[in-house]
């Protein structure tokens, strides 16, 4: 059974779009735990960048969190 020009595309475009929307949820959910600290949610598109993602966690694992200090 062949399958037709417009099954094909769908075929190659389903792991795009599976990709797409996991990097959509990451970024997302970066990002809320980004502001929950008080840090700016922009600091989330480092984590796409291979190495800046182990060093942008790094650092904020071991930062003074803003809205810590921000309680006290």
């Amino acid at each position: 059974m062949e399958t037709s020009p417009g099954e094909q595309l769908l075929l190659q475009l389903l792991p795009l779009t599976i990709m797409v929307a996991f990097v959509a949820f990451s970024l997302w959910t970066t990002i809320r735990i980004l502001r929950k600290a008080g840090y700016s949610g922009w600091w989330s598109l480092l984590t796409i960048l291979p190495l800046a993602n182990i060093i942008v966690i790094w650092v904020f694992a071991f930062a003074d969190w803003p809205a810590l200090r921000a309680r006290n």
